[in-house]
């Protein structure tokens, strides 16, 4: 059985639960749900969805990088947003983050996030 590592770097925000940044297990790395909050202040970005979707990659991208990897090695992708009418958007910056070949992806409307979030976003990488 592997050993789990457990992932952590102030370069993305704290959990805001009892629950880790992410845990590496072998070659696999599972990161948290991330909101759009910035790090520095763990306020959440205000504005349109696009500019929080980046904020979202931009932590979720400081955790892999803790990890050893990068969100190029993403093999899976969730996606809760609080309304579905931003698909479109959260597609286009996706497509600005990932490259082809693209990860799995789920994509869900859910009543509510944390802290009143629009959009959290979770990943799966395969170093």
């Amino acid at each position: 059985m592997s050993q789990k590592e457990i992932i952590a770097t102030s370069k993305a925000p704290q959990a805001i639960g009892p629950y880790s940044q992410a845990v590496k297990v072998g070659d696999t790395v599972y990161l948290s749900g991330q909101i759009p909050l910035i790090p520095e202040t763990m306020e959440l970005v205000t504005g349109d969805i696009k500019m929080q979707a980046q904020q979202v990659f931009n932590n979720l991208a400081a955790v892999a990088a803790a990890a050893g990897g990068s969100l190029d090695d993403a093999v899976k992708v969730n996606i809760s947003l609080t309304d579905l009418g931003d698909f479109v958007a959260v597609n286009e910056v996706m497509a600005e983050v990932f490259q082809q070949p693209f990860p799995a992806r789920a994509c869900v409307q859910v009543a509510a996030l944390p802290k009143g979030a629009a959009i959290e976003v979770e990943v799966i990488l395969s170093l």
